[in-house]
């Protein structure tokens, strides 16, 4: 089912889908990835390796599930219950399995025979790494470097807001003034790729995640009048609502404080991140450089490799 918001998405999803970068599945959000997509999509993985690669990162990676107790203890569901995925799977024996396929037969609701398991969709790729902290980290604090296929229920025509796509994520834990140092380091190198680099058109910009709720309006404004986050935006199916590519984000101590995480000196860890969204780097390079790779600038072509 496509169902593109607008003439500028409709139009740029049919020609992804077209030369083969995207593959339909019938739902909103979900793609394949064609071979061309997928190679500028790991080109964009390794640049941003070689940006952090000075940093003395561990570089960990898991898969797109997390531990449910992880789930429930990071207080995703007080700010984003729209967007969680959570993982079911059947466990009765033969007169319950029948009882499924007659439901399914009939056309009827069956997903209620199957239970919620131990483990949920990863929201976003950081989110394994902090109860794996738990403690008195070292002197200096860490750096993790990871990537993960993350899941927002989000179900959308526009081909940049997928309900599953990968993050590359690098994540400082430590005192505030360190972790506010990194992410601000992150921002120039983010720019520097991208715009520079890579010669998109766009900027960075003061933002806010889409909190649920009355008291999410508060949370959000409280965001922006403290500048926790920021995004890259880049013009993938609009220029009055451009995409935000890669953002950055200071979490202060709520992520320490969920987890038990401690400076060496006893003090609740501050963290920050900066994720890039790989599918969307992508778009916006087929968007502005060309649906054909070997048509982009030599310049852009040489920075990623291909």
């Amino acid at each position: 089912m496509l169902n593109p918001d607008n003439e500028s998405e409709r139009t740029y999803l049919e020609a992804l889908l077209e030369h083969g970068h995207l593959i339909a599945t019938g739902v909103d959000g979900v793609y394949g990835r064609g071979q061309t997509f997928e190679g500028v999509v790991m080109a964009v993985d390794s640049a941003v390796t070689r940006l952090g690669e000075k940093d003395g990162a561990d570089t960990w990676r898991f898969p797109p599930i997390i531990p449910r107790k992880t789930f429930e203890r990071s207080e995703y569901m007080k700010s984003f219950p729209t967007l969680a995925g959570s993982v079911h799977s059947f466990v009765g024996g033969e007169r319950e399995q029948m009882k499924l396929l007659n439901a399914m037969e009939a056309g009827e609701a069956w997903a209620h025979g199957l239970p919620p398991t131990e483990v949920c969709l990863t929201p976003a790729a950081c989110y394994p790494v902090y109860p794996i902290l738990a403690g008195t980290l070292p002197e200096g604090g860490r750096t993790i470097d990871v990537q993960s296929f993350c899941f927002r229920h989000e179900p959308s025509g526009d081909p940049a807001r997928m309900q599953m796509f990968r993050q590359r994520e690098h994540i400082r834990i430590g005192a505030s003034e360190t972790v506010v140092a990194f992410r601000e380091k992150w921002l120039q190198r983010g720019r520097t790729l991208m715009i520079d680099d890579l010669a998109l058109p766009g900027g960075a910009d003061i933002a806010n995640d889409p909190f649920f709720g009355r008291g999410g309006k508060i949370l959000a404004q409280n965001q922006r009048d403290e500048s926790l986050k920021f995004e890259l935006l880049i013009p993938v199916c609009s220029t009055e609502k451009p995409t935000a590519c890669v953002s950055f984000n200071y979490h202060q101590n709520h992520f320490g404080h969920l987890f038990g995480i401690h400076t060496a000196d006893g003090a609740t860890a501050h963290t920050a991140c900066v994720g890039f969204g790989l599918e969307r780097c992508a778009l916006a390079l087929f968007k502005h450089h060309g649906l054909d790779v070997a048509g982009w600038p030599k310049t852009v072509r040489e920075r990623l490799g291909l």
